[in-house]
């Protein structure tokens, strides 16, 4: 699949559970791509696509360290939450990806259908993205993150805001 619909999808994805988690998914859903360069420059050779670092294993192993060892401000937990759609958006294509580090086979689901680039992955990230903004803007402004939205009659309830201010902007959409 395309950096783009890795970033759209992880992104959405987080801005479900964490906004603040939101930026960290999105450079971790890239991550499996990157690394690879990284790992190719540091060993001296090339590292061979969807390999070592796409093994679902070590991300959900990162995953559970982070959550349940240690992890400074959830940031560890947003990463790997982000490489983890990665991987599962690459396991949708015709390609697959490796489940466990010992095994030279690679995991389609859903019959890898998905080619990379095709008008199908477009879809699948436009959709997962439209829910996820509709589970955001379906929550409201009071109980997550809607920075743009702003519901200035609980501002001004909360005493965040006075009478002015709200009267000048309470019909502001933006």
């Amino acid at each position: 699949m395309r950096w783009f619909n890795h970033v759209a999808v992880a992104g959405s994805i987080a801005a479900v559970i964490d906004p603040g988690m939101v930026p960290l998914a999105m450079l971790g859903s890239t991550a499996p791509d990157w690394l690879e360069w990284i790992g190719g420059t540091a060993a001296g050779r090339k590292v061979k696509h969807r390999t070592i670092t796409h093994v679902l294993m070590t991300w959900l192993t990162a995953a559970l360290f982070f959550g349940f060892v240690w992890d400074f401000r959830g940031w560890g937990l947003a990463f790997t939450l982000g490489a983890i759609c990665h991987w599962v958006q690459d396991s949708l294509t015709v390609t697959g990806v490796p489940v466990s580090w010992w095994s030279d086979r690679r995991t389609t689901l859903l019959g890898g259908r998905m080619r990379t680039g095709g008008i199908g992955e477009y879809i699948l990230s436009g959709v997962v993205v439209l829910i996820c903004g509709l589970v955001v803007f379906m929550r409201g402004p009071d109980s997550g993150f809607l920075p743009f939205f702003r519901n200035w009659p609980a501002l001004y309830r909360e005493g965040l805001v006075d009478g002015a201010e709200w009267r000048a902007r309470r019909f502001e959409w933006f």
